[in-house]
């Protein structure tokens, strides 16, 4: 729909569009205010000083947009005997609220100091996080391990000029905040050529950190015997959860060497290594990925196979087990049977039973109306629709 300028729009239209926008501006102008004298009430709460609450402002002031001006807050925890902190990065990017946590070493926090983060009293802090694509510069307060404050996102021109010399296009500004964000270097670049995949897009190495493919799980499946060459495929093994310890798990099993789309259907389906471990301790250790799946989809656990043990069901076949399932036939009714007499019904008689809905208080109720009846008896019975 096309928009008429304010000289051919009518009067009382342009009054009414004016008075709108000088509202919005109001609006965001005390919010604006609102937000940064909140943000300095609570520094000042924590014994922050003038240069805090200068920090809250600008930080306040800050917005998605132009290079540098990228930016959020911080949470710090370091914890007694833990070699490692856990830092979160709170962010918003086209009103979309977002927050990433990992751990770091406390070296990569460059210019804070120990004794600062587990200050009794409390104390203002100034640091850095160094990443390839830019640094992360945070000011803020720390006080018995935990510490949070806003941070800056310095884009780091040298980042943009290797990627060029690669033969990439400079990213946007939002492409390189993720960059650094999640830690796309220049190493996890050059691992991926080197260990022979194929050229990813700018966007998907982009993606491949907001997915959390990292240089450690790139060479973790190259020790494992992987090189999958495409990096699309990379990601997806990451979003379906095909970690490096479920992959060592079902090696451990005796899976080796499992193509990379059947871990991921193995993944999806929910067969874990304690799936495979408990089976195997049951006598079914020879089984294929392919019939532990079979067995996961039918709601076959390794419970139900020790309870038909129990009433004398041994070394069933994975189908009979997958029929038992299927057709409705629980241990219960197993039980409920041998207390009326019928003790170790054949599988296939245990499922007529099931499909012609013959439950035992029908055969209580048929044996009491006509005397001494076989279950086949029984089973005519209900199909004709006999109810006493």
């Amino acid at each position: 729909m096309n928009q008429r300028n304010d000289a051919t729009r009518p009067p009382q239209d342009a009054r009414r569009q004016q008075g709108a926008t000088a509202n919005f501006k109001r609006r965001l102008t005390a919010f604006a205010a609102f937000f940064a004298l909140s943000l300095a009430f609570v520094l000042a709460a924590c014994g922050g000083s003038s240069s805090s609450r200068g920090l809250a402002s600008d930080a306040a002031g800050a917005g998605g947009g132009a290079a540098g001006s990228y930016g959020g807050q911080w949470l710090v925890e370091f914890k007694t005997g833990e070699d490692k902190v856990y830092l979160t990065l709170r962010y918003d990017v086209e009103n979309h609220h977002s927050n990433t946590t990992r751990s770091v070493a406390p070296a990569e926090l460059v210019g804070l100091t120990r004794e600062q983060a587990m200050s009794a009293g409390g104390t203002q802090v100034k640091f850095q996080l160094q990443r390839d694509a830019g640094a992360f510069q945070c000011e803020g307060w720390f006080k018995n391990g935990k510490g949070s404050g806003h941070y800056v996102f310095a884009p780091n021109p040298a980042y943009v000029s290797e990627l060029s010399r690669r033969g990439y296009d400079a990213p946007s500004d939002e492409q390189q905040f993720s960059m650094g964000l999640h830690d796309v270097s220049l190493a996890f670049v050059e691992a991926l050529r080197a260990e022979g995949y194929e050229r990813p897009t700018l966007e998907e190495l982009v993606n491949t950190g907001t997915h959390g493919v990292r240089l450690d799980y790139v060479r973790g499946l190259k020790s494992l015997g992987y090189s999958l060459r495409s990096v699309p495929l990379l990601i997806r093994m990451r979003d379906h959860g095909v970690s490096l310890n479920y992959v060592q798990e079902l090696a451990a099993h005796g899976y080796t060497r499992v193509p990379a789309e059947e871990l991921i259907r193995t993944r999806d389906h929910g067969v874990s290594a304690d799936f495979v471990q408990t089976f195997a301790a049951e006598g079914y250790e020879k089984l294929t990925l392919d019939g532990l799946i079979e067995l996961r989809d039918h709601g076959v656990s390794a419970t139900f196979v020790r309870e038909l043990r129990a009433h004398g069901y041994e070394r069933l076949t994975t189908e009979q087990l997958r029929n038992l399932r299927d057709h409705g036939v629980s241990t219960s009714f197993i039980n409920e049977l041998k207390e009326l007499g019928y003790e170790r019904l054949p599988i296939e008689q245990l499922v007529r039973l099931k499909d012609h809905g013959v439950s035992v208080s029908y055969i209580q109720k048929m044996k009491s109306s006509n005397g001494a009846l076989s279950l086949d008896e029984i089973i005519q019975m209900r199909d004709r629709g006999v109810s006493r």
